[in-house]
């Protein structure tokens, strides 16, 4: 792990950058969920500079409270590794939908059936835009009263409650496997029917359409205001960002990120608990100036 003393280790600018996309949990939060007075200070002082700020996360809209408060102007954030992008002006429970990239039901369904075969003892979880659901063997890692317990076959049913609403993802969980080793065989297992990644430390991947990604979600947000990824500083520290670190122009790997990650970015800075986003957009500020 790189002392907090030490500058992070920055790949070379080439341009300016116009983006920050950061992670939250791990990465721009501190273990105990806090974001530090610093790291506010950096994010409204970036704002300032005419540098937007994006949070990209794994999380759904209701969990999003706890930056709520710093979205500043845009009041945009990416949430459920891309599934949705979300206005939080109004605060918790008012939150807008701007933008829904749904998983069929259909491949839902062929992911639930093709990952029970490949790994007996999988049990899921359903995240809807306003709903979550849950089998009865599903294990509270959420801490929140599921709407349903039924099977995932029968959340997903045509007639199943909140069938109108749109699913952001699935959660499979298993009791007794590896993560990584998980992650790898729901991949092999479900092919193109869905893209599967994780940002938990346990067995518990994150199931959401096909080429639905922070990456790619942040690039159609980039689009619509003429940001190319070379502008994009990016910053993360589990296997969900992997794609989006792999597509910025810059990207920055947390102290305490998973292999993976590392591998990913182009650059690493101190891990979460020290404060390593404001590290970096620190010295971006004071190299613009």
């Amino acid at each position: 792990m790189t002392s907090a003393t030490r500058q992070p280790e920055t790949p070379a600018a080439t341009v300016p950058p116009r983006l920050i996309a950061t992670d939250l949990d791990g990465t721009l939060l501190r273990d105990d969920k806090s974001v530090s007075a610093r790291t506010v200070a950096a994010l409204a002082a970036a704002e300032e500079a005419g540098i937007e700020v994006f949070f990209v996360t794994g999380r759904p809209a209701r969990w999003m409270d706890v930056v709520s408060d710093h979205v500043h102007g845009h009041g945009l954030a990416i949430c459920g590794n891309g599934a949705a992008v979300v206005d939080l002006h109004g605060g918790p429970g008012t939150h807008r939908f701007v933008k829904v990239r749904e998983l069929a039901r259909e491949n839902a369904l062929d992911a639930v059936r093709l990952l029970r075969d490949a790994a007996p003892g999988t049990v899921y979880a359903v995240e809807q835009t306003y709903g979550f659901y849950q089998e009865p063997a599903y294990p509270k890692l959420h801490m929140e009263v599921p709407d349903l317990l039924a099977p995932a076959e029968k959340l997903l049913a045509p007639d199943a409650p909140g069938a109108g609403e749109p699913v952001l993802k699935i959660l499979a969980y298993h009791p007794e496997l590896d993560p990584d080793t998980f992650l790898t065989l729901a991949r092999l297992a479900v092919g193109d029917r869905a893209t599967i990644t994780r940002s938990s430390p346990s067995a518990l991947l994150e199931i959401s359409g096909p080429g639905v990604s922070k990456a790619s979600t942040l690039a159609l947000c980039c689009a619509e205001r003429g940001i190319s990824h070379e502008e994009v500083v990016a910053f993360g520290d589990m296997p969900n960002d992997v794609e989006m670190l792999t597509w910025a122009g810059r990207s920055y790997a947390m102290g305490n990120a998973h292999p993976d990650v590392v591998a990913a970015a182009s650059g690493r800075t101190v891990a979460n608990n020290e404060d390593g986003v404001a590290v970096v957009i620190e010295q971006i500020l004071a190299d613009r100036s």
